[in-house]
């Protein structure tokens, strides 16, 4: 027996989490989670429809107004979320190993950065809560100050590129804000997310202060979105769907904050470090097989060393292990579906017919045909206006354009509808931050990439979002202001 189909008996099947309890949902059905290695059936999990998110939601707001987590001291909610981080570190290798089987993405990925970024999602919201500042302003005979107040019922949409670290970065802050929440996890891999429940029964989160729904956007997200209890909306995923959910939400004039998509600029100067820009470069686009929004997909390079870096980063891309997921040296795993991989398919014949060169990849890995597997794919030479140069194709296909000065590389890069981040590598320091100052993005990294402080804003303009989260900005969304005046 292979060692996949042998983890594959160890995985459970995904029931609903409603008020501290793992339940099937109404209607009794169910639908397949599939491992994108082998497309072989993972687990089978609970499909809820609008009257499983009905019992969420009511149950959510009861236990909002009850106070049990809303009154409860911040110091107390703090041990409860740092119990759980805890919890998630003491089953690292259970959680990995599910997200790895569920997303397709490698095993050292998932263990070495996932899932412990994760753990710290939820101390750090943890922690922070303890000290969010309260201004206080005295004036001749009035005082005012202000407070922060849990919003109520939050409702987060959670995508499936990276379902658990994406989860537990949503709710930390919702929950240390002293929210109740509801989640939806993405259908195509919901098992990690689901198994959040288990960490806060033990870690003592109060029942109903965590819930999570799984079952298709359509019905499920609609309701979630448009319920009247609902309060805040944080979702994660694609432009179309993110302006679905702002039309939702305006039904009952519910705050949203929207990550959507991005097609990011990573800027190569001619006086960068070309082994650190190649290196940092070829991680950017082909991390999580190149599923994730913040890739850099544009590759723009500078024209004095665009043959010799091309040449150097063709090289480098060569020594990308595609394979199975579970093996500790693979590079590159599967695509999370086989409908994606045709979407990705369907992208590279588009962009040969525009004209693009194809310097590498283009089709699916010999040898592994079960599963969702597709080479590292560059085009070179690419125009900015072409289709695969503007449109979000969220898999390992790069395009590279080339630019002559300073001035040509800041319009490329903002021609484009999305503005989620950007990638600037140079040593010229003053060049660093005059590009970081115009390309217009809600992130962007000098000589690095995906790189992440929890204390900062982070989402994207333009058609990749609206709104911050990150630090105060998170607890920001999530509670309430209020300014009390009082005479003196």
């Amino acid at each position: 027996m292979s060692k996949i189909l042998e983890n594959q008996m160890k995985v459970k099947d995904a029931k609903l989490f409603i008020n501290g309890e793992y339940t099937d949902a109404i209607s009794g059905e169910t639908f397949d989670t599939i491992d994108p290695s082998t497309n072989r059936k993972l687990a089978s999990v609970a499909n809820a429809n609008e009257r499983d998110v009905q019992r969420a939601i009511e149950v959510a707001q009861r236990t909002f107004e009850s106070g049990v987590w809303s009154d409860m001291p911040v110091e107390e909610r703090a041990k409860i979320l740092c119990r759980m981080s805890d919890l998630v570190m003491e089953r690292v290798e259970e959680l990995a190993l599910v997200e790895t089987m569920d997303v397709g993405k490698p095993i050292k990925e998932s263990r070495g950065f996932d899932i412990p970024r994760a753990a710290s999602n939820l101390r750090f919201f943890a922690e922070m809560a303890k000290y969010i500042n309260y201004e206080h302003y005295d004036q001749s005979k009035h005082m005012s100050y202000s407070k922060y107040a849990p919003a109520g019922v939050t409702s987060l949409i959670i995508p499936w590129n990276l379902p658990f670290m994406q989860m537990t970065w949503k709710a930390s802050a919702a929950l240390a804000a002293g929210n109740t929440v509801v989640v939806k996890p993405a259908s195509y891999t919901p098992l990690s997310a689901v198994m959040l429940g288990e960490i806060a029964n033990e870690a003592g989160l109060p029942p109903g202060v965590l819930n999570i729904i799984t079952g298709p956007g359509r019905t499920v997200g609609t309701a979630m979105t448009t319920h009247p209890y609902v309060r805040r909306i944080s979702f994660v995923g694609e432009t179309t769907t993110g302006k679905t959910v702002m039309k939702n939400a305006a039904s009952q004039l519910i705050p949203v904050s929207l990550e959507l998509g991005g097609k990011s600029a990573n800027i190569v100067f001619e006086d960068a470090d070309l082994d650190e820009a190649v290196k940092g470069s070829i991680e950017a686009i082909f991390r999580n097989q190149g599923e994730i929004c913040l890739a850099g997909s544009r590759l723009l390079v500078q024209e004095k060393i665009y043959d010799k870096f091309l040449e150097n980063f063709i090289d480098n891309v060569k020594k990308i292990k595609v394979g199975n997921p579970l093996d500790e040296d693979t590079d590159m795993g599967a695509l999370v579906s086989r409908s994606h991989l045709e979407t990705i398919e369907n992208y590279v014949q588009i962009g040969i017919s525009e004209g693009a060169k194809l310097a590498i990849g283009g089709k699916r890995v010999e040898g592994l045909a079960e599963g969702n597997f597709y080479e590292p794919t560059v085009f070179y030479d690419v125009e900015n206006k072409m289709r695969i140069a503007q449109e979000e194709i969220f898999g390992p296909v790069l395009v590279v354009i080339p630019f002559k000065t300073e001035e040509e590389a800041v319009k490329i890069a903002n021609d484009s509808m999305y503005g989620l981040a950007g990638v600037v590598w140079t040593n010229d320091l003053r060049r660093a931050h005059r590009v970081a100052s115009r390309v217009t993005s809600g992130l962007l990294w000098i000589n690095c990439w995906y790189h992440r402080d929890l204390r900062t804003p982070f989402g994207g303009s333009k058609a990749s979002g609206i709104g911050r989260e990150g630090g105060r900005h998170s607890f920001e969304f999530y509670t309430e202001a209020k300014t009390i005046t009082m005479k003196l």
